[in-house]
């Protein structure tokens, strides 16, 4: 609990302003320990989630909230690492946002059942999943088409983001009724059901079709998925620089199975090439297929 004379201390000023010097040691860290870049604009950003956060532990100097990052204890730093990212991240997500995407998907995943059969299990990864509106919609069509097509229904969705309490909130699966409303009425009444006026909650049988997991993904060279049929990546690249963007899709590449997909944000990587890809022909996306 922040003491008496640190909250009178930040209740008399503004939020300070960083030193150039300070906003390019976390511009180094961010960058080093997440792959995020903040660009010189967002320093104003940075400054006020930063204070936030100080704010709420009762630290008043930057240097000393990163040195608490740099030098504590190896779980006390993971676990602020966790917060911070949470707090630096953009979250603004929908369910089946970018319907053009989502058009695609269906394509896909109607194709897939048609060709492999109706009992054929379906793997999907939803990266940088944020508070899981995008693998329930993942999940919530999967389910659809199995099922209009007479099939057992064999598929799994894993779901990874950086962020643990976002994560934590995709499991809960509780959105707010605004959100929900915005869900064609069948999809809705089928896998949400009311927890009062204002939210509703994920039914369990689709929750469960999701494993939901913490992943950096700097650290995509040691992820365990493999032979993904569908890979759905939007609005996460936007974080990051050209060359590692591309590191990044060159990575996901690797763990599509032959014939499955990957699905970028439209714009987020720009003259991308890999001998194991090909571009899927589709208005208003971005998205390739690996070679069989």
């Amino acid at each position: 609990m922040p003491s008496a004379a640190v909250t009178d201390r930040w209740s008399i000023k503004n939020t300070q302003s960083m030193e150039q010097e300070q906003f390019e040691l976390w511009q180094a860290l961010l960058e080093e320990r997440t792959g995020m870049t903040l660009s010189q604009e967002r320093k104003i950003f940075l400054e006020t989630s930063l204070s936030v956060r100080m704010r709420e532990l009762g630290i008043v100097e930057y240097d000393d909230y990163y040195e608490q990052l740099v030098v504590g204890s190896t779980e006390s730093k993971a676990m602020e690492w966790s917060v911070l990212v949470d707090r630096l991240t953009v979250q603004e997500t929908s369910f089946f946002r970018h319907p053009s995407s989502y058009a695609l998907v269906e394509e896909y995943i109607s194709g897939f059942i048609a060709s492999k059969g109706k009992s054929e299990s379906l793997d999907v990864w939803s990266v940088g999943c944020s508070t899981g509106e995008e693998p329930y919609s993942l999940a919530m069509m999967a389910s659809e088409l199995f099922t209009q097509a007479h099939g057992k229904a064999y598929f799994g969705v894993t779901a990874t983001d950086i962020s643990l309490p976002t994560l934590s909130k995709a499991r809960r699966g509780v959105y707010s009724a605004r959100k929900v409303e915005q869900i064609d009425v069948q999809l809705r009444e089928q896998y949400f059901h009311k927890l009062n006026d204002r939210e509703y909650q994920v039914v369990d049988v689709l929750r469960d079709r999701i494993c939901f997991a913490r992943l950096n993904v700097l650290d995509l060279a040691r992820a365990p998925m493999q032979n993904m049929d569908l890979i759905f990546c939007q609005n996460m690249l936007i974080y990051f620089r050209r060359w590692r963007k591309k590191q990044i899709v060159a990575r996901l590449a690797e763990r599509l199975a032959p014939g499955g997909m990957l699905v970028l944000g439209l714009g987020e990587v720009t003259d991308f090439h890999h001998p194991n890809l090909e571009r899927v022909p589709f208005a208003d996306v971005l998205a390739y297929r690996r070679k069989d």
